[in-house]
């Protein structure tokens, strides 16, 4: 069962909402005692999550939390949009796959940088998107 000690919701309207995101991040990165490198694929994955949420989504709120499963600490953060949602799930998880003019490597890329990753959206209401980096994942 994971357990929440720590947690604060961030509203992201506007890309300058970024960096100061990125950095919350990785402060719960460094107190969840991460290593540089897994501190760093949390905020890549981070970074490709936000921007999502607003070139997609239109905005909306991230929420960070310190998380424990009894035997490692880890990082959860939730990405939570009212934007139209996702049309095909399975296809918007493929590499290669891109609405916008991007690589199409934004979902799951962010997927392979994370232990665990999970999508919720729904038509004309919204895409939820939760990561969780583990300290030793």
């Amino acid at each position: 069962m994971i357990k929440t000690t720590n947690k604060e919701e961030v509203p992201i309207v506007k890309e300058q909402d970024v960096v100061p995101l990125r950095n919350r991040v990785r402060d719960y990165g460094i107190k969840a005692g991460m290593s540089i490198l897994n501190q760093t694929k949390l905020i890549t994955a981070t970074s490709e999550l936000v921007r999502n949420l607003l070139k997609y989504g239109g905005g909306g709120k991230v929420i960070v939390e310190e998380v424990n499963n009894g035997r490692d600490y880890g990082v959860r953060v939730t990405f939570i949009d009212k934007g139209p949602g996702i049309v095909d799930i399975d296809l918007a998880m493929k590499d290669g796959y891109s609405t916008g003019k991007s690589l199409g490597l934004g979902l799951p890329g962010t997927k392979r940088l994370v232990n665990e990753f999970n999508i919720q959206t729904e038509l004309g209401n919204g895409t939820t998107v939760t990561i969780i980096k583990w300290k030793n994942g």
